[in-house]
């Protein structure tokens, strides 16, 4: 994988990756893709002090790659707000959310929460997919994607 064949630019594939980048690839094969990151961050759970991430920001692309620090630094999770990003061949931050899951129901993927928080933004949960959409006032401010379960094999979707 180099940055030249990434596919489409900024592309979620629910349950498999970004772009050419598999859930579970080394923080050193995401810089082989992405290049060196904008900065990185150190993150641990309160509540699961075992579960450390690292993160990697690409401020400039929009999008940040989390890493488990327990799974020897494999890829696990990512959040974009990229506004060119594409999930099952569309333009998602250019629809709107009943456009959006109208396209995950098209997929097979079907709404299974969805939440207004306290500062408005309001949260759209795919659990099958594992993707959580953020709108405010009706429009995608961004997404956050993982893997579904360690040791499972992904097959990028036809």
């Amino acid at each position: 994988m180099t940055k030249e064949n990434l596919g489409s630019p900024f592309e979620i594939i629910p349950n498999f990756g970004f772009n050419l980048l598999k859930f579970g690839a080394t923080s050193f094969e995401t810089k082989q893709v992405f290049g060196e990151p904008d900065e990185t961050e150190s993150l641990k759970e309160e509540l699961m002090p075992e579960s450390e991430s690292l993160v990697y920001h690409y401020w400039k692309q929009g999008f940040s790659l989390f890493y488990s620090v327990t799974s020897n630094f494999s890829f696990t999770s990512a959040e974009i707000d990229n506004k060119h990003a594409t999930m099952f061949g569309k333009k998602v931050f250019a629809m709107n959310e009943i456009e959006i899951i109208k396209l995950f129901k098209e997929n097979n993927f079907e709404v299974t929460d969805s939440e207004k928080h306290e500062w408005g933004e309001k949260r759209v949960s795919f659990d099958e997919a594992l993707v959580d959409l953020y709108f405010e006032n009706g429009k995608l401010q961004s997404i956050n994607f993982g893997k579904v379960a360690d040791n499972q094999s992904f097959f990028l979707p036809n």
